[in-house]
């Protein structure tokens, strides 16, 4: 796989739909939806990065991610229901390794709608788009240690846990272990398309 590739197609973010969602590509105007979610801490508490203070930082974002894509090197999709076009988080791909056909994807969901199939029927679907669209051999997905929701996910979507990274994240001044688990392309072809 070319990076070159890659970029290509997200500078043109292909627009995918599962049965509840429809995956698009961020925008400003989606700003009040983030920020209803990416401003509380239950959500931020297992991630990177910290909750957003205001709703001109959520659009500052959005709009910096505008400017992303249009090059084509951001890879993560809204997700927004069908039924009311409301943005309840984003999935997508958090970085590529070229050399290794291998990708990583990260997901974060409003928990309004924690507990409903909703980030499983989303990673689900960036999986197909990975091993279909984009050929790549192996995606891997990283959990900070006691987020078992987010293992959950992983595995409904046929993801094996591979192993624990000992304080393999400097987050918010304190070492964090960091659960692993992947999928690879025969799986993912065994599970999905030949049933």
């Amino acid at each position: 796989m070319k990076k070159e590739t890659v970029y290509q197609i997200f500078s043109k973010m292909p627009v995918l739909e599962t049965s509840r969602l429809i995956l698009r590509r961020m925008r400003p105007s989606d700003c009040s939806d983030m920020y209803e979610y990416a401003s509380r801490s239950i959500v931020t508490r297992y991630l990177t990065w910290n909750p957003h203070k205001s709703r001109e930082y959520t659009l500052q974002y959005l709009e910096y991610v505008s400017t992303r894509y249009r090059v084509g090197d951001f890879f993560d999709w809204a997700m927004v229901l069908r039924e009311n076009k409301k943005m309840i988080g984003t999935c997508g791909f958090t970085r590529f390794d070229y050399y290794n056909n291998t990708a990583e994807i990260g997901y974060v969901l409003n928990p309004d709608y924690w507990g409903q199939g909703i980030a499983t029927e989303a990673v689900c679907e960036i999986l197909r788009f990975g091993f279909v669209e984009l050929n790549l051999h192996r995606i891997e997905a990283r959990y900070m240690k006691d987020n078992e929701n987010s293992r959950r996910v992983m595995e409904r979507c046929g993801f094996k846990y591979e192993g624990m990274l000992r304080s393999a994240l400097y987050v918010r001044k304190s070492y964090e272990d960091v659960g692993i688990c992947s999928i690879l392309s025969d799986e993912f072809f065994d599970r999905y398309l030949n049933n």
